[in-house]
């Protein structure tokens, strides 16, 4: 089985930081793309980040140039470094990779980890 697993996540006052990590239970480098989602109370998820072909990145507009997608080969994770956090930033935090095989293309989500901006 295929798993993903989120850590990181915690209480933080705005204007803080924190690093998320995503670990999956095989090598990272067979997941084409990845992306880190979230998910509000009462609001829809959305798409945070991506990353294809392990150097290509994109941001939501919300986000630009205070989180960075990234991935460490060596401790076989996908990070998320979140600065200047704001209480909109408030959410479920989720990893998420599509590994294919053949014609298949199989999506795999991990099970969220908690990030509150408050003071």
């Amino acid at each position: 089985q295929v798993q993903l697993v989120e850590s990181g996540g915690g209480l933080v006052q705005p204007g803080g930081s924190l690093r998320l990590s995503c670990t999956p239970s095989v090598s990272i480098v067979t997941f084409n793309p990845m992306a880190w989602y979230r998910q509000a109370p009462g609001s829809q998820r959305e798409l945070v980040a991506s990353m294809i072909n392990g150097d290509s990145t994109n941001y939501a507009d919300s986000v630009r140039g205070r989180f960075t997608i990234s991935r460490d080969n060596a401790r076989n994770t996908l990070d998320l470094h979140m600065a200047s956090l704001k209480p909109e930033d408030t959410a479920v935090y989720y990893c998420n990779g599509i590994r294919s095989n053949g014609r298949m293309r199989n999506t795999y989500w991990g099970q969220g980890t908690q990030v509150t901006v408050s003071s």
